[in-house]
């Protein structure tokens, strides 16, 4: 079957403003595009979704969102690739967009491999792609996912929409707790996205188009310090596609761990003369995958130790295998790490709680940035912490944080003493303490600084207390629910709204804001929690005599933002 995918990545238009784009009406269409694979994906009519997929891949909006999100939206925007390309500006992007049909697809360009730290003080590679093959991986992405969404296993939580660690925590105790399973594999596979095999990945994914470029990519080879590398397995980290190659190559072990159940007798029945026993059948082993790391639990270490091989064996046949230093087979009272996490049971009741080794290194790493910026204004020393301290507070507010919470608060004051000792060196504790510690709640040992509003107001600035986080039980998503469902839009509002409503302090002016607006990002017309950062905004700016006042701010996600005043300039330029 001929896939002709490669010549038409996007419909012809010619675009002169970034600002003129539409966004509401470009995110509208890709997603009918998406929810009708879903749809046809659903009901098996495989001719359908193909012709949707090239449909989407022809898509002008389709390239319009992929060069929003690799340029504005990634992580790796200001990473270029072997090109040395980046685009920063809104005439970049029109450039790039205007110039997409000189784009040859049959022509990769290897990726660049650079390296970035990891906790185990080890160094994770990465090969970054050129700008305009991260650009037709986005768009090929954007077709592929959502026939996959409707195929994927339940119990896979990575790099999938909708899903996130937190799910696959809550999957953890689901089959942990009450003493349900109480053996777990902990398994880690060694160097999983560079060894999977490229036969297997192109198997699975069967005739689909895109399918010449998907190979194309795998085989691109990356360079490193000027030397070319060839690509015979493995798919880089780095790469937009590369995480939903992963869990399509990986997909299968849940339903393949189905296959073994367990008969469970129960009550005995008297007919005539007969005696009978109840029996139904349930699943053996538990599964919980996020990304490569996956657990396997079940009852009795014989039933891990019996499933292990068949495992490695599967493994084996997508060209994987398990590291054998980091999997173990562990009994829950022992406890376990996962995704940052402690799982552990205690008396037969399951706890989750923050990971000691994570907690110390945040800690470290906080101590070693102070030690480095003594001369700081504490208002400054606040401004950054702050984000640091929230963001780690509302990753573990699901789990039993409430003594690590405290823990970490009590050492952040040890260590700011200890900054502000440093700044007054013939100064004592008696001293330092009023002048950089003041009182909230109760509460005397709340870093503090004094500045000024944006109208040379003085306010008073705290450091974010992390005992001050409600704690709050993370629900699940729930089956193989996936944003792409079009059946499933109210539950997935609603279940957005509802982390915005855990997001913001109940009756806060960020929360009120977020209610007013009807939890919707105006510009994009999307959930403001659907994944991405969001700023809030003044509707009239302060150098124009607005005001920090309710009605006068809105949240808008960070490209939305910068869409609103690229616009401004816009229309200034014109005046």
């Amino acid at each position: 079957m001929k896939d002709r995918v490669q010549q038409d990545i996007g419909a012809k238009e010619t675009l002169r403003e970034w600002s003129d784009i539409d966004w509401k009406t470009v995110i509208k269409k890709v997603k009918n595009l998406r929810q009708r694979i879903y749809r046809a994906t659903q009901e098996k009519q495989w001719n359908k979704v193909r012709s949707l997929q090239k449909l989407l891949i022809r898509c002008h909006s389709n390239l319009l969102l992929s060069v929003q999100r690799v340029t504005q939206t990634n992580q790796g925007k200001r990473t270029p690739g072997v090109d040395g390309k980046l685009i920063k500006t809104p005439q970049d992007r029109v450039k790039l967009v205007n110039q997409w049909e000189k784009y040859k697809p049959w022509k990769v360009k290897p990726a660049k491999r650079i390296y970035i730290p990891k906790a185990n003080g080890k160094n994770r590679p990465l090969g970054i792609p050129t700008i305009d093959d991260r650009i037709a991986q986005a768009v090929i992405k954007n077709a592929l996912e959502p026939s996959w969404e409707a195929r994927f296993e339940q119990n896979s939580y990575g790099f999938r929409p909708g899903r996130s660690c937190h799910d696959a925590i809550e999957q953890c105790f689901a089959r942990l707790q009450n003493n349900r399973d109480t053996w777990v594999l902990d398994a880690d596979i060694r160097g999983a996205f560079d060894n999977i095999s490229h036969k297997s990945i192109l198997k699975k994914l069967g005739q689909v188009p895109g399918r010449k470029l998907i190979k194309q990519w795998l085989k691109a080879g990356y360079i490193e310090t000027n030397v070319f590398h060839k690509t015979e397995s493995g798919t880089p980290q780095g790469g937009i596609i590369s995480p939903l190659l992963a869990n399509i190559a990986l997909d299968g072990m849940d339903d393949w761990l189905g296959n073994f159940q367990k008969t469970k007798f129960g009550k005995i029945y008297q007919y005539g003369k007969k005696k009978v026993h109840s029996k139904h059948k349930y699943r053996k082993y538990g599964f919980i995958r996020y990304a490569d790391d996956f657990l396997i639990t079940a009852e009795s270490k014989e039933d891990i130790e019996e499933i292990l091989p068949k495992v490695i064996e599967w493994l084996a046949e997508r060209g994987l295998q398990l590291n054998q230093e980091k999997t173990q087979i562990k009994h829950i009272s022992e406890g376990i790490n996962f995704l940052g996490f402690n799982i552990r049971q205690y008396q037969g009741k399951c706890l989750i709680k923050p990971q000691k080794e994570k907690l110390r290194e945040k800690l470290r790493e906080i101590k070693s940035w102070l030690y480095e910026h003594p001369n700081l204004k504490p208002g400054a020393v606040i401004k950054v912490l702050n984000p640091i301290l929230r963001g780690w507070a509302n990753y573990y507010k699901h789990g039993v944080s409430s003594r690590s919470f405290n823990y970490f608060d009590h050492r952040m004051v040890k260590m700011l003493i200890k900054w502000a000792k440093k700044r007054h060196p013939n100064k004592g504790s008696e001293w330092v303490v009023p002048r950089y510690f003041g009182r909230i709640k109760g509460d005397h040992w709340v870093f503090k600084a004094i500045s000024q509003d944006r109208k040379g107001n003085k306010k008073v600035e705290y450091i974010y207390k992390m005992a001050s986080t409600k704690i709050t039980r993370h629900v699940k998503v729930k089956g193989k629910a996936s944003p792409d469902d079009p059946t499933l839009q109210n539950y997935w509002d609603k279940r957005r709204t509802g982390y915005g409503k855990t997001y913001f302090a109940r009756g806060s002016k960020l929360y009120k804001i977020a209610e007013n607006q009807k939890w919707q990002c105006p510009v994009c017309g999307e959930h403001l929690f659907n994944g991405e950062k969001f700023d809030t905004h003044h509707k009239i700016e302060v150098m124009e005599g607005g005001n920090d006042e309710i009605e006068n701010l809105i949240h808008l996600h960070k490209k939305c933002h910068l869409h609103i005043h690229s616009e401004k300039k816009k229309v200034s330029k014109k005046a």
